[in-house]
């Protein structure tokens, strides 16, 4: 059924479709959400629905990964161009890890020729990480939330993706700016970058305060009906909210409206339950919707309708992707190899947990003993392993890991320095970096065993990471750090991980943009780190799936494009999972034994 008048029935509460000319809006929009939410089709959208309403419209992308030049068919660069056909339309799309480059460079090239190489390579591994690449975006877009000219000139400055509360409330540290950062035996594992940058400070700290600005800023946080992206955004909105930042609003974008056959109607039913059980956090904004649209946002008759319609003009079925292998076959490999160490990679929410269950179920049937690991808090491995022949589960509880990892540091850093640089630490134990690392050792204790089983993990530490702690002075500093001693299952695991013979990694995916894009990254990383994949997953593909409902014909085409390009890069290893395919119940009985 389909709802009329830009009205959804939601569990019997009624949410309003978004509609920019209806809603009261600042000047300064900030986008942020978890990849492949949207972020981008929807400013992109009310970019273009603003500007033709005759309003003044910049929109600006600091997305390292980002597609704006293709939504509007247009060279764009880092200070503005004019899209042509929607006037008062400017779009500028910046390049945060060219300006890491640039910066990462500043920083180095002093010491080329004076330092040994060795020493040179840390410090390009310690300035490499995504935190680099996130001060690198706020520095560029910090010009223009703190620009008089910019801010007289448009009656809307719309950001595609947000600061993160971590970047910010570094930025706001006394101790971010002191000679602490150089000075110090003890390291930061990510945002020692900031030492570079105190000439800048009263230009970030404008930026902060605009930022906190209701009158002017408002942060949209846009999600998908699915409680990962959810549960994302609230924690997001949470972060910012500590600083300040209060005045949010909410999206939900890709709301199947109407159910036609049995696939459709679990998605839908599955939709409304992860919207009618949303994070207590998000209950109290003002909610907005967005019907899922069959077309990719690709040209400004698309960005245009984003917002209002949907004729399925795009379901015209094209020829069959072919050469694509059943995962029986990757199975297959890995058993007929004799891989000892399997990891399923890729961005949250991309299904990785699921790829390793029906991996540890199928090795299990062949007779082969396996050691199944997850960082998932969720309790549905229990049940699809109940009695599984040959598979044991353990689980790597993340926050108590940091937790520990937090307090040690802590305790150290104590001993010896001031409160205000002991809060630069304790901020930086915030950081994605310092996560990976607290739980490096329960990784490297696990994979250990891979002595006498087959062992499975359905996460792992990036590439950067693993050239952070691969290197003797990030070892010495993080000694330091903790007071211990590097255990003899981390001196083994970055050489285990880069024997083919011994270690496989899945990579897992989306048939979209953003997820695509992201595992390209992740790829490139764990080249950097010396480590290969073979085979690549993409998950939740309706190209794949027993579909009548024409909203799904019609999306089904549109992965073709992310599905060949994921094909090309994994040389044919590639296989398709259908959407909503439950691992316990996968057709692995037919592999070879």
């Amino acid at each position: 059924m389909l709802w009329p008048q830009g009205v959804l029935l939601v569990m019997n509460t009624k949410l309003e479709s978004f509609d920019p000319n209806k809603t009261n809006l600042t000047q300064y929009l900030f986008f942020t959400g978890k990849g492949g939410v949207g972020k981008t089709s929807v400013a992109c959208a009310v970019a273009a629905n603003l500007a033709d309403s005759g309003k003044k419209v910049l929109l600006i992308s600091t997305d390292p990964a980002s597609n704006l030049q293709d939504v509007f068919d247009t060279e764009l660069n880092g200070q503005g161009v004019q899209i042509e056909g929607v006037p008062g339309l400017v779009v500028a799309n910046l390049d945060p890890e060219e300006a890491a480059r640039e910066y990462r460079e500043s920083v180095i090239a002093p010491y080329r020729g004076k330092l040994p190489d060795s020493v040179i390579n840390n410090m390009e591994e310690q300035l490499s990480g995504s935190c680099t690449v996130e001060i690198a975006a706020f520095d560029q877009f910090s010009h223009f939330i703190t620009d008089h000219t910019t801010e007289n000139e448009f009656d809307y400055i719309i950001f595609d993706t947000a600061p993160t509360g971590h970047t910010l409330r570094m930025l706001q540290l006394p101790s971010a700016w002191s000679n602490f950062i150089a000075e110090s035996t003890h390291g930061a594992s990510c945002l020692g970058q900031l030492a570079g940058l105190q000439d800048k400070q009263d230009m970030y700290k404008n930026a902060v305060v605009n930022l906190a600005d209701k009158e002017k800023t408002t942060l949209i946080l846009v999600s998908r009906p699915e409680e990962t992206p959810l549960l994302e955004a609230e924690r997001s909105s949470q972060e910012l909210r500590d600083l300040g930042i209060n005045n949010q609003l909410l999206i939900i974008n890709g709301i199947l409206t109407e159910a036609s056959d049995d696939l459709s109607r679990k998605i839908s039913s599955n939709q409304q339950t992860a919207m009618k059980n949303m994070p207590e956090g998000l209950r109290g904004f003002k909610t907005y919707t967005i019907p899922l649209r069959s077309y990719n946002i690709l040209g400004l008759d698309k960005i245009r309708a984003f917002l209002h319609s949907d004729d399925y003009i795009s379901a015209d079925a094209g020829s069959k992707i072919t050469n694509l292998k059943p995962i029986n076959e990757l199975i297959d490999d890995i058993y007929a190899t004799g891989k000892k160490v399997i990891f399923t990679m890729g961005k949250g929410g991309v299904g990785k947990t699921s790829v390793a269950a029906t991996i540890a179920l199928a090795l299990g049937k062949k007779g082969v003993k396996v050691h199944l690991t997850s960082t998932d808090p969720a309790d549905h491995l229990s049940h699809v392993f109940s009695g599984a022949e040959n598979v044991t589960l353990s689980h790597i509880d993340e926050k108590q890991e940091l937790k520990d990892y937090q307090n040690e540091v802590l305790a150290k850093a104590r001993e010896t320095m001031s409160e205000d640089d002991v809060a630069y630490i304790e901020e930086d134990l915030r950081s994605p970096c310092t996560q990976e690392i607290a739980v490096f050792r329960a990784f490297a204790e696990i994979v250990d065993q891979a002595e006498n089983e087959v062992v499975i993990i359905d996460t792992a530490p990036t590439g950067h990471t693993l050239l952070l702690l691969d290197s003797t002075l990030s070892y010495h500093r993080e000694v330091q750090r903790t007071k211990g001693e590097t255990p003899i299952s981390v001196q083994r695991l970055l050489p285990r991980l880069r024997d083919v013979k011994q270690t496989e990694v899945v990579i897992v995916t989306l048939p979209e943009a953003t997820p695509v894009f992201e595992a390209m990254r992740l790829q490139e990383d764990l080249r950097r780190a010396g480590i290969n994949n073979k085979w690549w997953v993409v998950n939740q593909s309706l190209s794949v799936a027993d579909t009548s409902n024409p909203m799904l014909a019609a999306r089904a085409e549109s992965e073709r494009t992310w599905i060949e390009k994921v094909q090309q890069i994994s040389d044919d290893n590639l296989v398709l999972i259908p959407w909503l395919q439950d691992p316990s119940i996968q057709n692995i009985g037919n592999s070879k034994d």
